[in-house]
C-alpha cells in the first residue's frame, strides 16, 4: 500500500469516527431538545457530523469546522462548569484528544503550510496548556487554618482505652496526643493479624466486618463478620481466647456485620467467673455472654450463657432478623434492637426493641409500639406486632437518666406506605428516648414524616454538653441520611437548635399519605443544593448526554420527591447518607464536629406487583439469599403485600461503564463548630485510584471525594482519622486545615471506624478492614496497628 492510500485510509477512518460522535450527540441531543434539556449536544452533533463528512472527503474543511466546534465547545463548558475541575472531564478531556487527532491531519491535507514538525509544536503547546490549566483548577483538599490556639497537655487515664462503640458518650474522640500533627507522618505498622473469618466465595460475597474493636486495660475485645468473638493482646496482636458462637451462613442478612460488642464489669468479685463479660449480639438473634478473662460462656447469663431476642416473635424466615450493632447496656439493662432485612414483604419480622438484666439475661420489658400493653412477652400463641419499624445500628445511653436513645428505621416496606398504623407513623425514622426501668418511650423526636424514602436513622447519635443561655444543658446530636443535624436535650427532647417544618413535594401514586411538610435543620445539614442537568456526568460527552436525558425523564422536584411507578424518580441525597453508620465525631475540647458524608443520588421506580411477580421477585424465603442478595439494597426488592416492589439505582449509575450520572464529588468530610453549625472546612473525601469505568481501577491518585462509609476517629492531637473510602487508604487529616497528612494503603476495604488507645505508653491506632460488598471494597480479615518508632514515641 502507497503512503497515500495509508493517508487516506487515515484520514477517512477519523472522518468516520467524528462523523459517528456526531451521529450520536445529534440524535440523542434532539431527544434532549424534547424534553427540555440543553441544546448543546444536538449542535455539536450537528457541527461534528459534517466535520466528518468533510474529512471522509479528505477536505481541510473538515479540520477547521471541528475546530470550531470545540471552541464553541469551551465556551458552553465554561458557561456550565466555571472553575469545577471535574465538571470540565466529559466537556472537554474527550474533545480535547480528539482535537489533537484532528490536527494531527494538517500535515497531509495541507502540505504546503503544515508539517509534522510544526503539528509536534502544536501538539505539545497545546497539551501542556491544558494540563497546566487543570493543575490551576485542581485544589489539593484542604481549608483555612482558622484553629490556632495550643492545646494544654491532656493525661487522663480513661483516655488509654476505648470502652465502647463510640468510646465515652459516644463521641469517637480520644485525649491522647502522642501522635499529633507534628509526627503523624512517622506512623508505620506495629502489628497485623487475620480474624481468620472469610468467605468461601470472596468475589460473591456479602461479607462487610464494619468492626470497631474495644479495648480495655492490656486487651482489645472484638467480633468477626460472622460474630467470632476474641480477645487480642493490645500491644502484640496476639490472640488470648477465641469463642466462636458457631451462626449458620443461612442467617446472614443482607451483610454479614458485626460492629462490635459491649464489655460490661460488675460489682461482683473481682475473681469471680464473669466479673467482667463480653456481650454480643449474633446474625441469628441471640445475645451472648462470655467471660472477658476466658472466652467461656456465661452460665448464670440466660441458658448457658445466651438468649433469644425472637422469642415471641411468631415464625422467623433465616436472614429476616439479625443484629448486626452491638447491643446497648444502660443501668444495668442490656437494651437489644435488631435488623428486620428490608423490604421483602409487610408481615415481616417485628421490629420490637427487649430489655434484658445484664447478668442474669432474664427478659425485663418489651416495646412493641402498637401494642404498648405488652409488658413483656405476647399472649401464648401471639406474637409482637409484624413489619413494624426497627432499629438496626448503634444505640447510645445515659446511665444518669436511664435513657436508652434508639435510632429507629422505617416499617418493613419503605417505599409504600399506605398500610402503617398511626404509632408507625409517629416513630418511624425517630428517635426515641426509651426509659430502661420500664421500657417505654420518654420522648421521641421524629426526622422524616412517612418516610418512603429509606431516610432511616442510621447513625449513632452522639451525648455532649451543650452550652445554652441557661447554662449546661445535657445534650445529644442526631445525624440523618438527609444530610441534616438535629441537637437535642437528652433529658426531655426539646429542641436546642432551630429547625422548620417547610413545604416538600407532593403527589406520587400516593398523594393522600405524602406530608406537606417535613422537618429541616436551621442549625447544619450535609446535603447540597438541589441536582440540575448540568451537574450530570459521565467520561465523555456521549455519557454525559445519556445522563442528561435520564435527568430529564424522571421526576425530581428536589429532596423529598414522591415515589413514582410511571416513570424514574431521582432521590437525593440517596439511602447511604449524608451520614450512616460510621456516624460523625465530636471534639469537645475544640468545640468541632467532624463528620464524613455520602454525596450521592438514587434513580429509583416503584414496579407494580404484576411486573414484579412477572420477573420473579419473591421474598427471603423464596427467592433471595440466591445471586439476588448480593446486589445493591433495594434493586429488585419485593415488598410482597404491597401493590408495588421497588427497584433502586443507588448511586445512579449508568449502564455498561458503571460510573455514577452524578459528577464528582461523591463523598467528602466536614468540620463544624459545635456551637454555631457553621462550617470549618470541607474537602472530598477519597481518589480515584481504585474507582474507573466498567469496575477497573483508574490508578490515578487524584481526590474525587468517592462513597464512604465508617466512622471518623477525633484524638487530641489535632487529628482526623478515617478511611471510610473505597480507595482502601487509611488518613490522618490535620484538625486545623482539612490536609491529609498521613496515609497507608490497606489491604482490604475500611468500612470501619477506627480506634486509639495506649497501652506500655506507646499510642497506637487500630481499624478492622473488613472490606465491603456493597462499597465494592476487597473483603479481608485484618485487624491492624499503628504505632510511632520507639525513638519518636518515647
Amino acid at each position: 500500500m502507497s503512503p497515500s492510500s495509508s493517508r487516506q485510509i487515515v484520514i477517512q477512518g477519523l472522518g468516520l469516527l467524528i462523523g459517528g460522535v456526531g451521529l450520536v450527540l445529534l440524535i440523542g441531543g434532539a431527544r434532549l431538545v424534547t424534553l427540555g434539556g440543553s441544546a448543546y449536544y444536538a449542535l455539536s452533533g450537528l457541527g461534528l457530523l459534517v466535520s466528518g463528512a468533510l474529512l471522509f472527503r479528505r477536505q481541510l474543511a473538515g479540520i477547521w469546522i471541528y475546530v470550531g466546534v470545540f471552541v464553541l465547545t469551551l465556551f458552553w463548558g465554561i458557561l456550565e462548569a466555571g472553575g469545577d475541575f471535574w465538571a470540565w472531564v466529559p466537556r472537554f478531556v474527550s474533545p480535547f484528544v480528539l482535537l489533537l487527532a484532528v490536527l494531527a491531519m494538517l500535515p497531509m491535507l495541507d502540505r504546503g503550510r503544515w508539517s509534522w514538525g510544526k503539528y509536534g509544536v502544536l501538539a505539545t503547546v497545546l497539551s501542556v496548556g491544558f494540563a497546566a490549566l487543570g493543575i490551576i483548577m485542581y485544589e489539593t483538599p484542604g481549608g483555612p487554618e482558622r484553629l490556632t490556639e495550643n492545646r494544654p497537655a491532656v493525661d487522663t487515664p480513661g483516655d488509654a482505652d476505648w470502652v465502647s462503640y463510640g468510646n465515652s458518650q459516644a463521641q469517637r474522640y480520644s485525649g491522647l496526643q502522642q501522635i499529633n500533627r507534628s509526627n503523624v507522618a512517622k506512623l508505620e505498622r506495629a502489628w497485623l493479624i487475620h480474624t481468620g473469618d472469610l468467605p468461601e466465595d470472596t468475589e460473591n460475597n456479602s461479607y462487610g466486618a464494619e468492626t470497631t474493636p474495644l479495648k480495655i486495660g492490656n486487651r482489645l475485645y472484638l467480633c468477626s463478620a460472622t460474630n467470632q468473638m476474641m480477645a487480642l493482646d493490645a500491644a502484640t496482636g496476639e490472640e488470648i481466647w477465641h469463642y466462636d458462637p458457631n451462626v449458620d451462613k443461612n442467617w446472614i442478612p443482607y451483610t454479614a456485620a458485626c460492629r462490635g460488642v459491649v464489655y460490661y464489669e460488675s460489682d461482683l468479685d473481682a475473681e469471680a467467673a464473669c466479673h467482667a463479660r463480653v456481650i454480643e449480639g449474633t446474625l441469628d438473634g441471640r445475645i451472648i455472654a462470655v467471660d472477658a478473662e476466658t472466652g467461656e460462656p456465661c452460665t448464670d447469663f440466660g441458658q448457658n450463657g445466651e438468649v433469644d431476642i425472637k422469642t415471641g416473635m411468631g415464625d422467623i424466615v433465616p436472614g429476616m432478623v439479625s443484629i448486626t450493632s452491638p447491643p446497648s447496656v444502660v443501668s444495668g439493662v442490656i437494651v437489644t434492637n435488631h435488623q428486620v432485612l428490608d423490604g421483602q414483604k409487610l408481615e415481616a419480622p417485628s421490629g420490637v426493641i427487649k430489655g434484658f438484666d445484664v447478668m442474669t439475661g432474664e427478659w425485663l420489658w418489651s416495646w412493641d409500639m402498637t401494642r404498648p400493653d405488652i409488658s413483656i412477652a405476647p399472649p401464648e400463641g401471639d406474637y409482637f406486632t409484624r413489619g413494624t419499624p426497627n432499629s438496626w445500628t448503634v444505640a447510645a445511653g445515659d446511665d444518669e437518666l436511664g435513657l436508652a436513645y434508639i435510632s429507629m428505621g422505617n416499617s418493613a416496606v419503605d417505599y409504600w406506605s399506605g398500610s402503617r398504623t398511626e404509632p408507625e407513623n409517629t416513630y418511624a425514622t425517630s428517635l426515641v428516648a426509651l426509659d430502661v426501668r420500664t421500657g417505654r418511650p420518654s420522648w421521641h423526636f421524629q426526622t422524616v414524616h412517612k418516610d418512603v424514602w429509606d431516610y432511616d436513622l442510621g447513625s449513632q447519635p452522639s451525648l455532649f454538653d451543650f452550652e445554652g443561655s441557661e447554662g449546661t444543658i445535657p445534650a445529644i446530636l442526631i445525624p440523618s441520611k438527609q444530610g441534616d443535624l438535629y441537637i437535642l436535650n437528652r433529658a426531655t427532647g426539646e429542641p436546642l437548635v432551630d429547625f422548620e417544618e417547610r413545604a416538600v413535594p407532593q403527589g406520587g401514586v400516593e398523594p393522600d399519605e405524602r406530608s406537606e411538610t417535613q422537618p429541616f435543620s436551621r442549625y447544619h445539614t450535609l446535603a447540597k443544593p438541589p441536582l440540575e442537568e448540568k451537574d450530570m456526568w459521565g467520561m465523555t460527552l456521549i455519557d454525559q448526554m445519556f445522563c442528561r436525558i435520564q435527568y430529564r425523564k424522571a421526576a425530581y422536584d428536589g429532596i423529598y420527591t414522591p415515589p413514582t411507578v410511571d416513570q424514574r424518580w431521582i432521590q437525593y441525597p440517596g439511602y447511604n447518607g449524608g451520614s450512616d453508620w460510621g456516624s460523625v465525631a465530636i471534639d469537645p475540647e475544640r468545640g468541632l464536629i467532624i463528620a464524613n458524608y455520602n454525596d450521592m443520588p438514587n434513580y429509583n421506580r416503584l414496579v407494580p406487583r404484576e411486573e414484579a411477580d412477572r420477573k420473579g421477585w419473591a421474598p427471603r424465603e423464596e427467592a433471595r439469599g440466591g445471586s439476588m442478595a448480593h446486589g445493591a439494597e433495594g434493586a429488585g426488592d419485593p415488598q410482597a403485600g404491597a401493590p408495588y416492589a421497588i427497584d433502586v439505582n443507588a448511586g445512579w449509575r449508568m449502564p455498561v461503564t458503571g460510573l455514577l450520572c452524578k459528577e464528582p464529588p461523591y463523598g467528602g468530610i466536614r468540620a463544624i463548630d459545635l456551637d454555631s453549625g457553621e462550617t470549618v472546612w470541607d474537602r472530598p473525601l477519597g481518589t480515584a485510584r481504585k474507582n474507573g469505568p466498567f469496575g477497573l481501577p483508574t490508578g490515578i491518585p487524584l481526590t474525587i471525594g468517592t462513597p464512604n462509609n465508617g466512622g471518623p476517629l477525633v484524638t487530641a492531637g489535632d487529628l482526623v482519622f478515617v478511611a471510610a473510602a473505597t480507595d482502601d487508604l487509611i488518613r490522618a487529616i490535620d484538625l486545623r486545615s482539612g490536609k491529609t497528612v498521613w496515609q497507608d494503603t490497606l489491604p482490604a476495604g475500611g468500612q470501619a471506624t477506627p480506634i486509639t488507645y495506649s497501652v506500655g505508653g506507646r499510642q497506637y491506632l487500630v481499624l478492622m478492614t473488613g472490606g465491603h460488598h456493597f462499597m465494592e471494597t476487597p473483603v479481608g480479615d485484618q485487624i491492624i496497628a499503628w504505632a510511632l518508632p520507639d525513638d519518636v514515641s518515647n
